[in-house]
């Protein structure tokens, strides 16, 4: 029956993604929609590679890939089976012929019209910035990619190209508030092809960056006095965000498998929030990733209570021990989620291109708005980030890149642990743009940051983490970014650290 189902849906189509990767998404399908059952055995890899007209190492490598991920499970000498920890789901909407998840195109959440009547409102919160410090020699950020390697020469050649060209008098004009048409074409295929989205252009609203998204999406769904899950640790700028629009921030804890999807439930059953804020995917600041049974229990409530979920996907592309996981958006027929992300942190922060991925007519709502904060995006950014992502320039930096950063995350790891293995504690993060880290023995980050500003190091102080105060929480923790320094710029900025570390020492 499996087989059955595989042979139906599979089909070998797709040049730009691995086979297995293209096998791997059919299984995943077929356990969300309930065709799988938890605990349910899958055909041995000589078997589905036989029945599929497949090389065996691709079911074996498919097979590997599910259970790094927690789909599956390897009983020894048994087989393979479907990972007794998922929840068994209810039936989800599909294609009848292909077997497929069908993606709503419609909202499940009703929607805040404020686009023609938004709130102007200030943030009193300002930066404070040390007084008599020297400029920094190195700078630790909160994982930041290298520009020094991302394909900007190419992207300013298409950027002249556009510009001098036929159209480029019509680029410097005005142009749709959704983005431009050619970029929203393009980076659909883009997430098709590399997320398991379901959508096309009309789905696609482009954004300054992650953050204006976020913004949008609070515009569209919160009232004063909503309720709003938030992560613990997590994101200043989201919960500020949250809480400019009046909402109510319950904070939900985050451990090793990502939010406590058992609080939530429990919280559920009293009152359902209106939206819940999730970076499932190498979570931000911890790093960690949502566990696949969580995933699934997470869907399944937002189908039960009818609550929207806002998913921050900032740093897809880098993932080290497995493939990334795909979205929750890949798995949502219900149209429930709102999805976010940006070419930010895989090019370069200064390239504000970023997108809002969601049924049409949130994006035409979202659109409205954009047009009140900022009229349009750069149509010849646009346009010249379009000509990447289809010549394929995009696709060839992300994987240059990855080997790069994942040399980086092996030096970074190895100086923590032979320079500072004394003051701090972590664990090598399976993917994502920086380390997660607490100090030793009850040592102050914000003394620590102060230290080493003093010699020519800025670090973070620890104080954008955490937002509820909590005597039970001995360490200060940091984020420490390993991406923008190279080998040799890293190793002299811990070199500082470990001076600014030094009064700390236990005697």
């Amino acid at each position: 029956m499996i087989k059955k189902f595989l042979e139906l849906s599979f089909k070998k189509g797709d040049e730009h993604s691995p086979l297995y990767r293209q096998l791997e998404s059919e299984i995943v399908q077929l356990i969300c929609h309930g065709i799988l059952k938890p605990g349910q055995a899958l055909p041995p890899s000589r078997e589905l590679a036989l029945s599929l007209q497949l090389n065996r190492k691709t079911v074996v490598a498919t097979y590997e890939e599910l259970n790094a991920q927690g789909w599956v499970e390897t009983r020894e000498r048994s087989g393979v089976y479907v990972s007794s920890n998922l929840p068994d789901t209810s039936t989800r909407t599909s294609n009848q012929h292909s077997n497929k998840l069908i993606r709503s195109r419609q909202p499940a959440y009703s929607l805040i019209n404020r686009s023609s009547d938004v709130a102007t409102r200030t943030d009193p919160g300002t930066e404070n910035n040390a007084l008599g410090m020297p400029a920094p020699l190195f700078k630790i950020d909160d994982g930041f990619p290298d520009p020094r390697i991302a394909p900007i020469e190419e992207l300013v050649r298409e950027y002249r190209r556009f510009g001098k060209g036929r159209l480029g008098n019509q680029f410097l004009m005005y142009g749709p508030e959704h983005g431009s048409y050619r970029l929203r074409v393009e980076l659909a295929d883009f997430l098709n092809k590399t997320r398991g989205l379901q959508i096309t252009e009309k789905e696609i609203l482009i954004t300054k960056g992650t953050q204006m998204a976020i913004y949008l999406a609070t515009q569209l769904l919160i009232r004063p006095g909503d309720s709003v899950f938030v992560p613990e640790p997590g994101y200043k700028d989201a919960n500020q965000t949250f809480k400019l629009a009046g909402a109510d921030l319950t904070f939900i804890p985050v451990d090793k498998d990502g939010m406590d999807i058992d609080m939530i439930e429990q919280l559920c059953k009293k009152k359902a929030p209106r939206m819940i804020y999730i970076i499932p995917h190498h979570h931000r600041p911890t790093t960690v990733t949502l566990s696949a049974e969580r995933r699934m229990r997470l869907l399944n409530l937002a189908s039960k209570y009818a609550f929207a979920l806002l998913e921050d996907d900032y740093d897809f592309d880098y993932h080290f021990l497995s493939s990334p996981l795909l979205p929750l958006a890949s798995l949502d027929t219900c149209g429930h989620i709102i999805y976010v992300g940006s070419f930010c942190k895989s090019i370069a922060p200064g390239i504000r291109i970023g997108f809002l991925v969601a049924p049409e007519l949130v994006i035409n709502e979202a659109a409205a708005i954009r047009k009140l904060i900022d009229r349009q995006g750069e149509q010849l950014l646009e346009e010249a980030t379009a000509e990447l992502l289809s010549t394929g320039e995009i696709s060839r930096h992300l994987k240059k890149s990855h080997k790069v950063y994942q040399e980086r995350l092996e030096n970074t790891c190895r100086l923590i642990r032979e320079q500072l293995g004394d003051y701090l504690t972590f664990e090598r993060p399976n993917g994502g743009l920086a380390i997660w880290a607490a100090y030793r023995n009850n040592i102050s980050a914000k003394a620590v940051a102060l230290n080493a500003g003093k010699l020519g190091l800025k670090i973070s102080d620890g104080s954008n983490y955490f937002f509820q105060p909590d005597t039970s929480r001995p360490n200060d923790f940091i984020r420490i970014g390993y991406c923008s320094l190279d080998e040799t710029e890293m190793a002299g900025a811990i070199d500082i650290w470990k001076q600014a570390l030094t009064p700390f020492a236990v005697k």
